[in-house]
């Protein structure tokens, strides 16, 4: 790591903690700069302002979801049905234990969000890769019926937004999300069946 590459991990690692403690909308620029012992100017060097620095949080904490979910492609001991029962359970309970450990972050996530909606967008096609790999596995398998991996995978990835970051769209307990995801996979379920 170079000594730019050091600063800027110390910059994120400050927005990170000053973010979880007082709230994305009550920090500051220069609060971040003094928290890394620098001038605002110098922080401004790194990042264009505090949006980037919590993008940045948000886009490692995607990449971090995409990849344990890709584990479920891992082994061959599963089959197909049960990867994408793990896969929507998994994506669940990561997500919402992510926010649930403290609602600025979930203000956080909220305003990159919708200030940057590419952010998001390219966190859903991550996950819709792997979803699209289980179904190609359930189809060569015998499992799933399904003409179109790609497209069917875009759209249980709709029916099923609800519960990726849930407090993002409702404030239901996590027990009560996961009956509600049980009936939606269900129905996904039965619907893709060879």
């Amino acid at each position: 790591m170079t000594v730019l590459d050091i600063t800027r991990e110390q910059i994120i690692e400050a927005g990170r903690a000053r973010f979880a403690h007082y709230g994305y909308a009550k920090t500051t620029m220069a609060e971040l700069a003094r928290d890394c012992d620098m001038s605002p100017g110098n922080l401004y060097r790194f990042f264009a302002g505090k949006l980037e620095i919590a993008e940045e949080i948000c886009h490692r904490a995607s990449l971090r979801t995409a990849d344990e979910l890709a584990s479920i492609l891992g082994g061959t001991a599963r089959s197909a049905t049960e990867r994408l029962h793990d896969f929507l359970f998994m994506d669940l309970r990561a997500t919402y234990h992510a926010l649930e450990k403290d609602e600025k972050i979930v203000e956080m996530a909220q305003i990159v969000t919708a200030q940057r909606p590419e952010f998001h967008n390219e966190g859903l096609l991550r996950e819709r890769e792997v979803l699209s790999k289980i179904l190609a596995m359930g189809v060569q398998a015998g499992e799933f019926l399904v003409a179109d991996p790609d497209m069917t995978a875009e759209m249980i990835q709709a029916a099923t937004m609800k519960f990726s970051y849930p407090q993002l769209f409702t404030r239901l307990s996590l027990e009560k999300l996961e009956r509600e995801l049980q009936g939606v996979y269900e129905i996904i379920s039965r619907g893709i069946k060879a």
